[in-house]
């Protein structure tokens, strides 16, 4: 195709919708010159009489709803009215929890009381093996003593595995 014709064609097209565009904003402009511009409303405003017997007549109803409202007597609501029970806990329920508590500050403070166990110091190695060593020889004759007892006395049998350790 020449470029002449697609410039042509494009012109072409251009004028049509320009054409369009004219159609559509006279009807918008025409539409809006239909209908008149709403000017903003005015407030109302009212007179001092008015305003006047508005507020007696809120007054009035005022009134009568207070009076309506009041309250009877003091004395024939006390009288009628059971005495109101007292939100807590009982006599007896306050002496348990004080005893439970006395209870506990009792026993805290015997842990507090008594002295806890010295952790003796250990020995070095070679000294605690020396010790060790001696206790031994010490308790070895012992040891073949009772060796003699053992043989001359019948063995007897283990505790089934079965039963429990008492705790």
């Amino acid at each position: 195709m020449d470029t002449q014709a697609i410039i042509a064609a494009i012109d072409l097209e251009i004028s049509n919708l320009q054409k369009a565009r004219a159609v559509l904003t006279g009807v918008v402009r025409a539409s809006a010159a239909a209908a008149p511009a709403s000017k903003p409303r005015k407030r109302r405003r009212l007179s001092k009489e008015a305003r006047e017997r508005i507020a007696a007549a809120q007054r009035k109803r005022w009134a009568a709803a207070r009076k309506a409202a009041k309250p009877a007597p003091a004395k024939a609501v006390k009288e009628a009215a059971p005495p109101a029970k007292e939100k807590g806990m009982s006599a007896a329920v306050r002496k348990r929890i004080a005893a439970a508590q006395k209870k506990r500050w009792a026993a805290i403070k015997a842990k507090k009381a008594t002295p806890a166990k010295k952790v003796a110091k250990k020995a070095p190695a070679k000294k605690a093996a020396a010790a060790k060593k001696a206790a031994v020889k010490k308790a070895a004759p012992k040891k073949a003593h009772a060796a003699k007892t053992k043989k001359a006395a019948p063995e007897k049998t283990a505790a089934p595995a079965t039963e429990a350790a008492p705790f």
